[in-house]
């Protein structure tokens, strides 16, 4: 007894819906790092990124650089239990999330487009495409 038609051909689409898949994980997975060395220039040229665990807006900011968020000059304002503001956040009397500060001293609050991040610092955004 052999494989019906319709059984082969939807094994057949079945396979190529996984390797697509597949595929399009890895080009995903791939394409933040080359946000590494734009995140890193951040912290080079002065600017730090302060937030909170809990902050939806500091999750969406580290989001716009994908894996690279790892090598953001970020700086934990949250208390461990949610409910106060470290110190060093105090001294700089950071009073919303996300803040960015930049090495002139000024600040940008808010969820702030990579390409304002580079203007602010000069450091290159990679093309994307």
């Amino acid at each position: 007894m052999g494989i019906s038609k319709k059984t082969a051909i939807l094994w057949v689409g079945g396979v190529v819906i996984i390797l697509a898949g597949v595929y399009l994980l890895a080009a995903v997975a791939a394409k933040p790092v080359e946000l590494d060395a734009f995140a890193q220039c951040l912290g080079d040229k002065g600017a730090t990124f302060y937030g909170a665990f809990w902050c939806s807006h500091c999750q969406n900011q580290k989001a716009m650089f994908g894996k690279s968020a790892a090598k953001l000059p970020y700086v934990e304002c949250s208390t461990p239990n949610g409910q106060g503001q470290l110190q060093v956040c105090n001294d700089k009397q950071i009073e919303g999330y996300p803040t960015w500060e930049f090495a002139d001293g000024s600040r940008l609050s808010g969820e702030i487009p990579l390409e304002t991040l580079a203007e602010k610092t000069g450091c290159e955004l990679p093309r994307s495409g």
